[in-house]
């Protein structure tokens, strides 16, 4: 009798083990999506009594909102720096007493200055990745380079992915295998010709603003040819915006590129952007021009199978529009990878992918992460400028922010 009571008890209690661990794995292999629907806090920008505060960049960055403004509850200021020297080669052994800070053009004492390959300082590393129909030769190559990352994740780092549909393929985890799963599903996805929908920027707002919060050390890869540039407001923009998400055309979303960068900084993260497509920025007008001729010519030939002789008027307009408006999408990706103090970097063959991300990782490895806390210490939403330089090395380029919000 207690023998048979015994068994019963021991097998409801495994039974109960069981199902838990069930549980905890089903939550953990759907990437623990369930803490909020990703992308719910678009929808406060929809909101009828912030559309124009959302655009007013200047204004709202020295307020708070509870809602939108990201507060920090430390006063201790946090870098990541990349130190080149003059023939761009990493710099490496650097202590503390060797690096100067000033704030406002006020001195300020290095608390701490530690590696930044992930033995002291954890990482939470956001892989954005565009896979719209424009995308689709990279993708392969790009999973690819992905998963040299997620192998390559320290037991601390946590990582997570995002597509530009606005969606949270999988949340953070250091679980490589559910990773590296996660981005097979994605390139099966797009084989099959489920592709995003060029959402790109408002899939970073979401990540800004739901995911990396109070994230240790925030670093963002974001994989795009930001198309949907041209949807994003101008902070400059007096048109209503649409108030119904689904409908929006053209410039009509209540956020800018500026409410994006503004929001990238108070969150501190570093951003690296990965452009796919041939490089414009940096290069002269002529010289864009007869890229753009080119890569017409070479996708109307692989869709075709014909050599194009351009006979229709207007062509060269069009080539000349279109030419500017890559241009202008790649600036802005460059500018804000620039303005968080990352790097940008260009894909312009598939097959560049895996070399690239492995750069981008190598770089965020051999960063160091330096401190100090503020001899300003008003939590006033003021915008302060960082200077940093390395004593004795005026020829050292150091990579990395120059600038951060200091929150309530």
């Amino acid at each position: 009798m207690q023998y048979a009571l015994f068994r019963c008890v021991a097998l409801m209690t495994l039974h109960v083990a069981l199902i838990s661990a069930f549980v905890i794995n089903s939550s953990h292999a759907q990437g623990i999506q369930k803490r909020e629907e990703f992308g719910a806090s678009l929808k406060r920008w929809w909101d009828g009594e912030k559309k124009q505060k959302m655009s007013e960049t200047k204004k709202r960055a020295n307020r708070t909102d509870p809602e939108t403004v990201i507060s920090l509850e430390t006063s201790l200021a946090v870098f990541d720096i990349l130190a080149l020297d003059k023939e761009g080669r990493t710099v490496s052994g650097l202590k503390k007493e060797d690096f100067v800070v000033a704030e406002d053009a006020a001195p300020q004492e290095v608390a701490s200055v530690s590696l930044g390959d992930g033995s002291t300082v954890p990482r939470s590393i956001v892989l954005i990745i565009d896979h719209s129909d424009s995308q689709l030769p990279f993708i392969e190559n790009s999973i690819m380079g992905a998963k040299t990352i997620v192998n390559k994740l320290k037991p601390n780092d946590r990582m997570a992915i995002v597509t530009d549909d606005v969606s949270l393929l999988v949340d953070f985890t250091g679980d490589k295998r559910m990773l590296n799963e996660a981005l097979d599903s994605l390139g099966r996805k797009a084989k099959s010709g489920r592709t995003g929908r060029s959402e790109q920027y408002s899939a970073l707002l979401a990540t800004l603003t739901e995911l990396i919060v109070g994230a240790e050390r925030p670093i963002i890869i974001f994989q795009t040819d930001g198309d949907e540039l041209e949807m994003l407001r101008s902070a400059t923009d007096p048109r209503p915006v649409e108030s119904n998400p689904s409908k929006v055309h053209g410039r009509f979303k209540p956020y800018s590129l500026e409410d994006l960068s503004v929001l990238a900084q108070k969150t501190r993260a570093t951003l690296y952007a990965v452009i796919p497509g041939i490089k414009l920025v940096e290069i002269p007008y002529e010289e864009r021009l007869e890229r753009v001729r080119t890569l017409f010519e070479k996708q109307f030939k692989a869709r075709t199978g014909r050599t194009w002789r351009p006979q229709a008027p207007g062509f060269e307009g069009f080539l000349q529009q279109r030419a500017q408006t890559l241009f202008w999408q790649q600036l802005a990706l460059v500018r804000l990878a620039r303005l968080t103090g990352g790097l940008a970097e260009y894909l312009e063959e598939p097959e560049q992918a895996v070399g690239i991300y492995d750069r981008i990782f190598a770089g965020i490895e051999q960063r160091y992460i330096l401190t100090y806390y503020p001899t300003n210490t008003k939590r006033d939403g003021s915008l302060r400028q960082v200077e940093i330089k390395v004593q004795n090395h005026p020829e050292y380029i150091l990579v990395g922010k120059r600038s951060y919000y200091a929150d309530n």
